[in-house]
């Protein structure tokens, strides 16, 4: 089992949610940011599903670190909400982050997280989970509330919440792992993470 040093457990993400679960945990590892340019892929990507779009975003920011990273476990993961059948990017302004709330309003969200495992830039394992959030209907001055006390906290967040805080009035029903919500399918890891011997078993 590897737990410190060189062969500790590379994270190819600075999020700051994906390294509080692996902290809490007991995991172990380094972050690193990959320099992934997840727009340019994403315009190569139209029609292609939002779960398979969060797997080739996380697989293209674990292997882009692993190349620089030999011998060594990388975990790369990403989150993608998809509603109506359109996948939604991390707001750039507090009137995006409106607009994408205005939008969700009664929908189900479908929530996409993605995380794979790879080394010496060769994927080992890869999972997807999605989670179902039921919307609630959104009124303007909700909108504005939420955002006046959000905003700028959840211009990091797809979806436009943290579930650990204000995000939780949005819904009225969620089906999935709460992990899965936050933006890793942590439990499927860990087991990955054993098989790898990363973990005691």
């Amino acid at each position: 089992m590897h737990f410190e040093g060189e062969n500790m457990l590379i994270l190819a993400s600075q999020s700051a949610s994906r390294k509080a679960m692996l902290s809490a945990a007991g995991v172990l590892f380094e972050a690193r940011g990959s320099d992934v340019d997840e727009a340019e892929i994403k315009r190569e990507l139209i029609g292609v599903c939002g779960n398979e779009i969060a797997m080739i975003l996380a697989e293209a920011k674990a292997l882009a670190v692993s190349v620089g990273a030999p011998g060594r476990l990388v975990l790369g993961g990403d989150s993608l909400v998809e509603v109506c059948g359109r996948t939604f990017d991390k707001p750039a302004t507090r009137e995006d982050a409106a607009r994408h709330l205005a939008f969700f309003s009664g929908q189900t969200m479908h929530l996409h997280s993605a995380a794979i495992l790879a080394r010496d830039a060769v994927p080992v394992w890869r999972h997807v989970e999605t989670a179902k959030l039921r919307v609630r209907t959104l009124s303007s001055e909700f909108i504005e509330g939420y955002l006046a006390q959000e905003w700028p906290a959840v211009g990091g967040c797809v979806g436009v919440f943290r579930i650990e805080a204000l995000g939780v009035q949005l819904f009225e029903h969620i089906e999935g792992s709460h992990f899965t919500v936050l933006g890793m399918p942590l439990l499927a890891l860990l087991a990955a993470l054993r098989a790898q011997g990363e973990l005691p078993v």
